[in-house]
């Protein structure tokens, strides 16, 4: 058996991780499973890859490579732009959608099984737009280069690793030491105290789809980066994302992210020790067993 399987997991793990903490915040905030998170991960990667196709066309220097990584300055802004459109596209769905539900008072059951419904919209538009067929930001060629003994990775690889931290650490201190922060951990708590407390829940919930979805944005981007696009790629990620954010513990940012590599690394070496047909079911497993044995999750807290 090879290390190769832990940096798969990892990067793979890493991705999974940025998606389920937009997941987590979710349900802490408004308290309920959103089916249509997933579908942010394709948009976020779909908008950006618009954005930097545009960016190179417009000023060809941007595309050259930087560095070792297979993709030029293009990309990075596209990034940014995307985590800033793709929340709009979040906020958007809420006003149109979860937002009037909330307002007609309809139980967390119709909300859910409407998510269902907005995840199929976004994924046929996409495949609408841009067609089923894969795409890719660069077609430049990585080595990987040996790390460890038995170890390899691509630059592009080694940065999705180092990116996932610095969102993990910039959101986990957002959260504790920013007011904003403590608003969404108030509402979190209690919404209706928060509210008798003059916090506007309203707007706690606009940066929670904003944050949730910026983060979702910069999971597909980077899978989009070392792998490719797809328009299914959310609905293939979206019960590694639930089944993460239930093992790291409802509310837990880094839990979420832990959580994520771990399934992510389970994912690799089930891979390779028993087969790649049996990747899917992976998170089926670790989401009933925690769901069985664990509710709360490794990082949260049980009901009182």
């Amino acid at each position: 058996m090879t290390l190769q399987p832990i940096m798969d997991g990892l990067v793979n793990g890493s991705i999974i991780g940025l998606g389920a903490i937009g997941v987590t915040l979710t349900y802490s905030i408004l308290r309920f499973a959103n089916f249509a998170h997933g579908e942010m991960l394709s948009w976020g990667a779909y908008l950006a890859l618009t954005v930097s196709a545009a960016l190179g066309a417009l000023l060809p220097g941007l595309g050259t490579p930087i560095g070792p990584f297979s993709f030029g300055w293009s990309v990075p802004i596209a990034m940014i732009t995307s985590m800033v459109l793709t929340g709009l596209v979040a906020l958007t769905v809420d006003w149109l959608l979860f937002g009037r539900l909330r307002k007609a008072g309809s139980a967390q059951i119709i909300l859910v099984m409407s998510s269902f419904g907005a995840a199929l919209a976004l994924r046929n538009l996409l495949e609408f737009i841009y067609t089923s067929s894969p795409a890719y930001f660069t077609n430049a060629l990585q080595i990987s280069r040996p790390i460890l003994p038995g170890l390899r990775a691509t630059p592009d690889q080694l940065l999705v690793l180092v990116l996932a931290v610095i969102m993990v650490v910039a959101v986990h201190l957002l959260l504790t030491k920013s007011a904003a922060g403590r608003s969404m951990r108030a509402v979190s708590e209690n919404p209706d105290l928060a509210s008798l407390a003059g916090i506007d829940t309203r707007a706690v919930i606009r940066m929670v789809w904003m944050l949730g979805a910026a983060l979702a944005a910069v999971g597909g981007i980077m899978s989009g980066v070392v792998v490719q696009i797809r328009p299914t790629m959310g609905l293939d990620l979206l019960l590694p994302l639930f089944a993460a954010s239930i093992l790291g513990g409802i509310g837990s940012v880094p839990g979420a992210m832990i959580a994520g590599l771990m399934v992510g690394l389970a994912e690799a070496f089930t891979v390779q020790i028993i087969g790649a047909e049996w990747r899917a079911a992976v998170s089926f497993v670790i989401l009933v067993a925690m769901l069985l044995l664990r509710p709360q999750g490794i990082f949260g807290k049980a009901a009182a």
